[in-house]
């Protein structure tokens, strides 16, 4: 197994606000609740538990209203 396969994130979710809470879910691979800021990357990975959030446009904005 290379280190790449390693790194890759176990979740990933897509959201429309660049400020999101990660508290790694129930069960074992729960962790303390952090906020998380999605910057010019487009994306964050959560330190604990490798989730990925990426930033999309929200439903109204993609539309153009």
């Amino acid at each position: 197994m290379e280190l790449a396969e390693i790194m890759q994130p176990d979740e990933t979710f897509e959201v429309t606000d660049p400020h999101v809470a990660c508290d790694g879910g129930d069960g074992p691979l729960g962790h303390p609740r952090i906020y998380l800021m999605i910057g010019e990357a487009g994306e964050v990975v959560c330190p604990y538990c490798s989730r990925r959030y990426i930033l999309v446009a929200a439903p109204e904005e993609a539309s153009g209203d």
